[in-house]
């Protein structure tokens, strides 16, 4: 069975492409805006909210409201899934050290930072949303599936989602065994109407190449990046592209472009 659902709008951030007009420019014409911000500011936080939260958390939130301000939407009124190979690998590696060699000093902001849904608790907060909120990870499948799971919903009824890709670096020893620089997110609020581009889903047995294309250059090792070749497709009008979906799967993704 194929999933369908309409793009109503993008929010993407990475390193000097801090929004989804400045990264369709990049593909189109290679053009990079002047002083771009180094890190993401969620304007859905209070002013000491947006300090203290951590990368992951704010590259996140900034993505998810750009998304539903350009689909017009009510943040609070939209079901979410936020997808996320790693969480905070930064905090995860803070806790792990200060748990082996001073276990009483754990910082309360950071062991609540350290769950992998508290991108997705923030948004709920932040934005009042009261309905469900998922939280999903599947290693570099993390976003396809993310995307399996967002046309899921609407599928079995919801009219919108908002789907949330992101990840952040990874710190210490694990980026031995889990590699990720910089930073790196984009958003979708996908619904059943039509207006915009429509993208029809299929899995199916195969391999993935290599992430390519010109939005890599601004993170070409972010763990996230599986999710570049559809940001590519969408800003190039390109009318396919696949994902990786897991050990010998993908996820074909065709566009029509509205």
């Amino acid at each position: 069975m194929r999933l369908a659902a309409t793009i109503e709008g993008i929010g993407f951030w990475a390193p000097g492409l801090p929004d989804w007009n400045a990264a369709r420019a990049f593909v189109r014409d290679g053009a990079l805006p002047d002083a771009a911000p180094a890190r993401p500011s969620p304007q859905l936080l209070p002013p000491n909210e947006r300090r203290r939260a951590p990368d992951s958390v704010a590259v996140a939130l900034d993505v998810a409201l750009a998304a539903c301000t350009a689909a017009g939407r009510d943040a609070k009124s939209l079901p979410s899934v936020f997808a996320s190979m790693h969480g905070d690998l930064a905090i995860t590696d803070y806790m792990c050290a200060t748990l082996a060699d001073q276990p009483a000093s754990v910082s309360p902001i950071r062991f609540h930072n350290s769950v992998h849904n508290a991108a997705a608790g923030y948004w709920t907060i932040g934005a009042g949303a009261m309905a469900p909120a998922t939280s999903i990870s599947a290693f570099d499948a993390t976003f396809a599936q993310g995307l399996v799971e967002a046309c899921t919903q609407l599928a079995t009824g919801a009219d919108a989602v908002l789907l949330v890709g992101y990840d952040s670096a990874s710190a210490g020893p694990l980026t031995k065994v889990s590699p990720s620089q910089g930073l790196l997110g984009g958003a979708l609020v996908l619904s059943r109407r039509d207006g915009g581009p429509r993208l029809s889903l299929s899995l199916r047995d195969g391999e993935a190449g290599e992430v390519e294309g010109a939005l890599l250059q601004c993170a070409p090792q972010n763990a996230m990046r599986p999710m570049l070749p559809l940001f590519e497709a969408l800003a190039a009008c390109s009318p396919r592209c696949t994902l990786k979906a897991g050990p010998g799967r993908v996820l074909d993704v065709e566009i029509l472009h509205g």
